[in-house]
């Protein structure tokens, strides 16, 4: 299969099953989404959701959270890996917010990533979800299911693999194929066990191919269809 086949594929599959993909982090304006994919980092979207409730009430705008230390924002962060340096990261964010952008998150991504705790695949994230911008953040969801499938060929960092997916991926798509990616290698194409044989993909897959070949089942991954088209 050629790689042009292959994206054309999974582009189509993704777009027929999956056209309104968006993000699980619970939000309600830019400041509010900047603060939760802060603490997604290396931390599930469910447990962010279940612990920024209590922290967005005590600290509703960037300019409360200015006003504490990484120690009154801790307790309210406690259960999300790595409060510590996340807490630090939070209080200057939010005073460099305040002191330099008058409590707006900018909205050019490179000034973004002047910001405390806020780095490349963070300033890509609220780009796509909140302006729709032609950007692919990448993270180890994207990463490893772009390898895994095919998408991608050996790529050794992040950058690699946002580089490459921007190329193949028509420039529109972006901001939602980044949320494809994501929920599947979040509920389908997982770490551990991926679900290979309820997968909608899996006809453009490398590793369904791969895994069809070592098994000596005479089938291609083109012939191989699931039973079910499921929604990742």
């Amino acid at each position: 299969m050629t790689l042009k086949a292959r994206y054309q594929g999974v582009i189509a599959w993704f777009s027929e099953h999956m056209p309104a993909a968006e993000s699980e982090l619970h939000y309600k304006d830019p400041y509010q989404l900047l603060v939760a994919v802060i603490l997604s980092a290396q931390c599930t979207d469910k447990r962010v959701n279940m612990t920024t409730p209590a922290l967005f009430e005590r600290f509703p705008t960037p300019y409360e959270m200015a006003a504490a230390t990484a120690e009154e924002i801790y307790p309210y962060i406690r259960s999300i890996s790595y409060p510590n340096n996340k807490a630090r990261n939070l209080a200057g964010m939010a005073r460099m917010l305040c002191t330099e952008f008058g409590g707006e998150v900018p909205s050019d991504l490179h000034e973004m990533q002047r910001l405390p705790g806020v780095g490349r695949k963070t300033a890509n994230v609220l780009g796509a979800v909140l302006w729709q911008r032609e950007v692919m953040p990448v993270d180890t969801h994207v990463f490893r299911v772009s390898n895994r499938i095919g998408l991608t060929t050996d790529s050794k960092t992040p950058l690699q693999t946002e580089l490459t997916l921007e190329k193949h991926i028509p420039r529109h798509l972006l901001p939602v194929a980044h949320h494809w990616l994501i929920l599947h290698g979040r509920y389908v194409c997982t770490a551990r066990a991926p679900k290979c044989d309820e997968c909608g993909i899996a006809p453009w897959c490398r590793k369904r191919a791969a895994d069809l070949r070592r098994k000596g089942d005479g089938a291609s991954a083109e012939e191989f269809r699931p039973s079910k088209a499921r929604r990742t």
